[in-house]
Order: structure tokens, then sequence, then C-alpha cells
């Protein structure tokens, strides 16, 4: 067996034992002002994020204003080759978070990181340390095994004690990932969190609850709070100090189904009309609670590309914020088929026919060829549910067809969105538009919220599914209690470069398989 995976278990299992005697009180509470002497506190556990060859995001918060200083060391008893990191002050205007990016690590290698906060008026002062773990994506053609799903805390279904919380964390934490891609909807802004829910078999759903989830979240505060329900949960705080994230953002960070310019007259839910103020305040609080790297990408710029070795790249993409209202036509009535945006679509284009990568992944909130709609007239997706290749299908078409020309093989599309999984096979002797070569499509979710689907399919690309999680029929909404909650594997051979996709239930179960080789130019 590898002894650094063996190395990174045993790290697990004493991350979450750490980070389980974090009190709802330290955990919950806005950071405020602390009787004169006391130390302060770490009260949301530990992150990391967007790990490369050389670097890593960390990331962590306060209960008052202190300066982040962070250790990291290849030796997990940090007994030697210690390296030293002084981090940003923490301050009211980020609600007290604080990221530090270390940067030229060795590859390759398991890396131990120890934070803890350093009192502004009396640095002798220091919060207990807390501890994490990272492995930087390796030098050559090594082995990586990734995950990756979407869907936290969705439906009303939060933190219920009795039923162990969110245990597909924990089952997620068992299969040892190198990273976790999250596709999105990290938290749902939109959806409060009540005391209970009456469940179908009669059963109570109790939640723990907080003010800022009691309500939709409209303030920056509120949006803020739902980050920090999250890290109430025991199996949340182990899995994020055991394993980094790669953050894709969904609607439900801000809210569902929501594009910029989008009124929200007929919600009376909300004070606050202005879906693109809302997504402000939303994009704030993602960046303040997320190690996403900052600079990897323009400021405040989600869409971003990650090596991680030699046969793998990450091409994380951004469907919400350039995208055109869900109707399909704009203010004027004129047709209106943004998804990318030009920008971002120039971008990924130019980036994937540049990597060296041997697979390129495309990490995506949204599914390529399912239909989901935005009420009896909208798309909230790509797919329309129609054959003529239009609207947001044109800019799809666009980027599959440059793939063919410029012969860019071996890429993958990752998504969520949909709340269970599937994996698709895209194919154009089945297709309608048929300039595009054959790709597949792997979704997954929830993690941690209702179970939907499935959803239909749209003939434009020419899907076929080969696996999906629950059969047609299904009750919508089911509970995380019922065991269908679902995230994927991802593994590379480093030998062979063969890429292998798994679908995983919430106990851990493998549900199916598929190993692909790679194309060779």
């Amino acid at each position: 067996m590898n002894p650094v995976r063996l190395t990174r278990r045993g790290f697990a299992r004493n991350a979450a034992a750490a980070l389980g005697s974090l009190s709802l009180s330290e955990t919950v509470l806005p950071a405020q002002d602390s009787p004169s002497g006391a130390r302060p506190t770490a009260t949301c556990g530990v992150a990391s994020g967007d790990v490369t060859s050389d670097r890593a995001v960390l990331w962590a918060r306060s209960d008052r204003p202190a300066r982040l200083i962070v250790e990291v060391s290849m030796d997990e008893s940090f007994r030697s080759g210690v390296r030293t990191v002084e981090g940003p002050e923490t301050s009211p205007h980020r609600d007290f978070t604080a990221k530090v990016e270390v940067r030229g690590l060795a590859a390759g290698r398991p890396w131990f990181y120890r934070v803890r906060f350093q009192d502004l008026d009396d640095p002798r002062r220091e919060s207990e340390p807390l501890t994490g773990r990272f492995r930087t994506a390796p030098p050559d053609a090594a082995d990586v095994r990734f995950l990756w799903s979407a869907d936290t805390a969705g439906q009303g279904y939060g933190i219920d004690p009795a039923r162990g919380g969110m245990t597909t964390y924990a089952a997620m934490l068992a299969r040892d990932p190198d990273f976790l891609v999250h596709c999105g909807d990290h938290i749902y802004a939109d959806n409060p969190i009540p005391p209970s829910l009456r469940l179908d078999d009669g059963t109570e759903w109790r939640n723990v609850v907080t003010p800022e989830k009691s309500k939709v979240a409209e303030t920056l505060d509120e949006f803020r709070g739902n980050y920090r329900y999250n890290f109430l949960d025991e199996h949340f705080r182990a899995f994020h100090a055991a394993a980094p994230v790669v953050a894709v953002w969904d609607d439900h960070e801000t809210l569902n189904n929501w594009y910029p310019g989008k009124q929200l007259n007929g919600d009376g839910r909300y004070a606050e009309k202005s879906a693109s103020l809302l997504a402000s305040r939303a994009r704030t609080a993602f960046f303040e609670y997320l190690p996403i790297s900052e600079s990897l990408a323009a400021p405040g710029r989600m869409y971003r590309a990650l090596r991680s070795g030699p046969l793998l790249e990450l091409f994380c993409i951004d469907l919400r914020s350039y995208r055109g209202p869900n109707s399909g036509r704009g203010p004027d009535g004129q047709p209106d088929g943004r998804l990318f945006g030009r920008r971002q679509l120039e971008w990924l284009k130019g980036r994937l026919q540049a990597s060296p990568a041997v697979w390129k992944v495309i990490c995506s909130d949204m599914p390529v060829g399912l239909v989901v709609r935005d009420g009896p007239d909208g798309i909230e997706a790509m797919a329309d549910g129609q054959a003529p290749l239009a609207g947001r299908e044109e800019e799809l078409a666009e980027l599959l067809r440059f793939l063919k020309e410029r012969q860019v093989r071996n890429v993958i599309w990752l998504a969520g969105d949909v709340h269970y999984a599937a994996s698709l096979h895209y194919e154009p002797s089945r297709a309608v538009f048929r300039n595009f070569d054959p790709f597949w499509e792997f979704v997954s979710g929830p993690i941690h919220a209702g179970t939907f689907g499935p959803n239909p399919l749209d003939p434009t690309f020419g899907p076929e599914v080969r696996f999906q999680s629950i059969p047609a029929g299904l009750k919508p909404n089911r509970p995380p209690s019922e065991g269908q909650q679902f995230f994927g594997e991802v593994t590379l051979q480093g030998g062979s470069g063969v890429l292998t996709v798994s679908h995983f239930n919430a106990a851990g179960e493998r549900l199916w398989s598929i190993d692909l080789s790679p194309q060779r130019s």
C-alpha cells in the first residue's frame, strides 16, 4: 500500500476528532468583541483549495481582528522543515475570514499546515492551532484521484444531529481524494433552514438553526451566515481539513435560476428585488468563505484553469455571471443566447487548445444535454429540449466545432445542478448538430439536499444515457435520509493515462464505473 495515502487517512481521523470539539457557539456566532486578555479563536476549522504543483490557498476564520499565521511542513509532527507564512489581518470588512496563497512548495508531496490567529493588541495571545492537509500536484505522470459533486444544504435539509449530519462528506473523505471539485450550490441562500420538516415516512427532520439561515439571504451578512452554517457540521469540517476544494458556483449561492438583470417583483420573500445586487453580495461572500486563488484569474473572476501534473488540467467555468435572460430573449424581445459570454468562451477555447495535459476536464455547474427549465417557458441550462440548434446551444456548438477542427482530444465534462447522478455519451451520428467529436459528460449530486430527476434529454448533440442513479418516476425532493445522495470519482493511472470515472452513493458504494483510454494525436 501507498504509505502517503495511509498517512492521509490517519490525518483525516485525527482532524475529525480535533475539529469535532468546536462548539456551536464558536462556529455560528459572528465575530465580536472578546473579554480583555482572552485569546483569539479559529471559529470554522480550516480549508485549502486551488492546489497546483507548487502552491495552495489556505483559509480560516477568527472571532475578532487578528493576524493569520500559517506553518507548512512535510512533517506531520511539525518538528522539521517548518515554514512560517504571515497572512493578512482579519477585519469586519471580510467577516474575519482570511486566506493566504502559499507558493514555492515541492510538487507531488503531502503537506501539512497549522493555522493560528495572533491577537493584534498583544501578539503573545494566539488561538489554539488547527491543522489541515493537502497534496501538491505531481511533477510527472503519477496517479491522481479526485471527486466531484454539488448541492449542499438545499431544500431545507440542514444539519440533523440525530441523523448524523452531512454524512455524505464522511463517505467522500473515506475515498481519500486528492481534492474535490464542487460544481456549485455550495449553499442555498434562497432556501431557509426551518426547525423541522415532516417526511413522507412520518418521521421528523430536525435541523440545527441559526438566525441567518432562517430567512432568504439578502444582506451580505446573511449570505455569509449560509457559509458559516455549513461549518457547524463535523463531517463538513473534517473533509475540508483533509482535502482541498476546487470551487465552481451556480445559482443558489445567490437565488434559484437567477441571471443578471432579473427582477424579483413577484417574490414576496425579498425586500431587495434586484438579483444583480444580491449576486454582488453573494459573490463577495463566495470569495470570502472559499479558498479560491485570486492570482489564477482576474480580480473577482471565477473561471480559471488549474494544472494537476502532466496528465490533467481542470477548466472551471462560470455559466451564471454572463448569461442572458432564461427566457432566451433580451429586454428588447430579440433572441439572446448568451451563457458563457464571448470573453469566457474565447478564453476557454484558447486554454483548451494550448493545454499540454493529456486529459482536459471542463468543470461546469450546468449539464450539456439534460433539459433544465425555468418555469413553463424559460430554459435554465444549455439544452432547450428541441432538435434545432438554437439559443444557448449556439455557443456550445461553437466550442465543440472548434475542438474538432483544432484536434483537441480527451475533453470530458463534469457537472452538477440536477440532484442526481448520470453518465452521458454524446455521438455525432445520433445528433442534429454533427460537427464535433464524441465526448462524455458525467453529472453528480446532491451531497446534502433533496434528490430530483431524472431530466429529459435534448437531441441536439446526440446524448445517450449510459447510467443514471435514480429510476424514472421517483417522487421529487427525496430527503438525504433516504440515501439518494451521490458523488463521483475520477482516477488517473500515471503509467497508462487511463481515466476511470465512477459514481458512488451516500453509503460509499460504487454504483457504476467506466475506463476511458486517452486518444493520442
